[in-house]
């Protein structure tokens, strides 16, 4: 079969509508090209989230791996972190999840994981790329690959993360009320019960499973969860925790803060991580400048990986304490893989150990005021296109003027300690823009300017746009 003039692979994984992108057939061939790249040898784990196409894509690449004559161990409906343990954890040759992550119901994907539970690195997709549109037939009938079912990697993965969190529970103040909301998916199993066995009184929203995600769209913005604001209130809870469809990201609400910005976050794990020791911290290129300040000032050093890829720059940094993106964290302590159910425990250990509400922990972290936003593109190409031109307009305009880091889109970071980044997305047909400034008006004067060089080249090239969407805060 001849390349479709596409990659197979985006930001994170395969993803796209179900049956138009992605169908039994591409994931039967991407098992058979995953089985190729291993030799023809070895186990892969399979697991799948709570779409109502993903026991068939599960099944689909299942059978491919086994006509390339891989084993497969099947782990059923689990949460992505939990499928990437588990191939650690069973000694695997290799780990794939079908999930669409955060995307609509209607999405579904393919991640891949290799030995250590961490998700391919670049090189390694490109090669089953190339397997993939470099078609061979399933081996001889005495060589296919066997099917096993697991039935314990939820208790495997729950006994060992608990374990791990031993000794907390006996500091939890008394009446410590959490909400958990687990957008209809997997997670509902495994997020409350954990909390609950650090001694939180757990409350559950949307932690009933759910194809459809009828509770809330699975991608857990600010924009999505301020409906569940009040719920704090009424139900006298410290903070709201709210996963996406696959349970690799963590979102926060709390009394005061409302929705918690993601870098206040990884500026908190990373003062946590400091202080155990000095080191690495790897952020992604969204990544503002409280989370700099924060590591500088405590003994460690800041390095940029692309956005969706901050695994990549563990393979180049493994003594490396964290690894860090807005939603997304990885603690090489624990694992290689990011892992939305362990920072919610890890959270929850934090506010234990220190002995005081989240809300005022937070108030340690250096604030910006920021905006993130999101510009539908009419397609893929479209976006590309669209992206190069803004691209060129913006290194016109303030190229002289700012540091221009190029790793992912580009990023401008001015001398007044405010930066902006633009980027094409890399699972969806949108632009999308991150500022963030200690003004506010500084603020607003780069979104607009970003705004309207986008519907200024988008008139200029015909290009249609759609829905745009921004959050902001402080």
């Amino acid at each position: 079969m001849e390349r479709a003039g596409r990659r197979l692979f985006g930001t994170s994984g395969i993803r796209g509508p179900y049956p138009s992108v992605v169908n039994p057939n591409l994931a039967y061939r991407i098992g058979l090209a995953l089985a190729r790249l291993l030799g023809g040898k070895g186990i892969v784990n399979v697991g799948y989230d709570v779409r109502s196409t993903s026991t068939l894509l599960a099944l689909s690449l299942s059978a491919g791996l086994m006509a390339g004559g891989i084993s497969v161990r099947a782990l059923g409906l689990v949460p992505t972190p939990v499928l990437a343990y588990s191939v650690r954890e069973y000694r695997a040759s290799a780990g794939a999840m079908i999930t669409a992550s955060h995307n609509p119901p209607g999405d579904n994907g393919i991640k891949l994981f290799d030995e250590m539970g961490m998700e391919f690195v670049r090189s390694l997709e490109e090669k089953v790329e190339e397997l993939f549109y470099d078609v061979e037939s399933p081996k001889e009938w005495s060589s296919v690959g066997e099917y096993e079912v697991i039935t314990d990697a939820r208790s495997r993965y729950l006994a060992d993360l608990v374990e791990r969190l031993e000794g907390t529970r006996e500091k939890v103040v008394l009446e410590s009320t959490v909400i958990v909301d687990c957008a209809n998916s997997v997670s509902s199993m495994y997020t409350p019960h954990v909390l609950r066995a650090l001694g939180f009184k757990v409350i559950t929203t949307n932690c009933n499973m759910d194809p459809h995600f009828t509770g809330r769209h699975p991608e857990p913005r600010q924009d999505v969860l301020e409906e569940f604001q009040p719920l704090l209130a009424d139900l006298g809870a410290k903070m709201l925790l709210a996963h996406d469809g696959d349970a690799d990201r963590l979102s926060v609400l709390t009394p005061k803060r409302g929705f918690v910005r993601q870098d206040y976050l990884i500026a908190l794990f990373s003062l946590y991580k400091l202080r155990e020791k000095r080191g690495v911290v790897i952020v992604s290129v969204d990544v503002g400048n409280s989370v700099k300040q924060v590591v500088e000032e405590n003994g460690g050093r800041i390095v940029w990986a692309r956005l969706g890829k901050i695994h990549e720059k563990l393979k180049e940094h493994p003594s490396a304490i964290l690894a860090a993106e807005p939603w997304k964290l990885i603690d090489p302590g624990w694992g290689f893989w990011t892992d939305g159910i362990y920072q919610a425990a890890l959270l929850a250990k934090i506010v234990i150990e220190e002995g005081r509400e989240l809300d005022g922990l937070l108030d340690g972290i250096p604030p910006f005021y920021w905006s993130r936003g999101s510009i539908e593109i009419a397609s893929n190409q479209e976006k590309e296109v669209l992206f190069e031109a803004l691209k060129n307009e913006l290194l016109a305009k303030y190229g002289d003027s700012a540091r221009v880091l190029d790793i992912d889109g580009v990023r401008f970071d001015f001398d007044d300690n405010t930066w902006a980044l633009v980027r094409p997305s890399g699972t969806e047909s949108k632009l999308r823009f991150y500022i963030e400034s200690p003004c506010k008006e500084r603020l607003k004067e780069l979104e607009e300017t970003i705004v309207s060089y986008v519907k200024g080249i988008a008139w200029m090239l015909e290009v249609k746009l759609g829905k745009i969407v921004v959050n902001r805060g402080a």
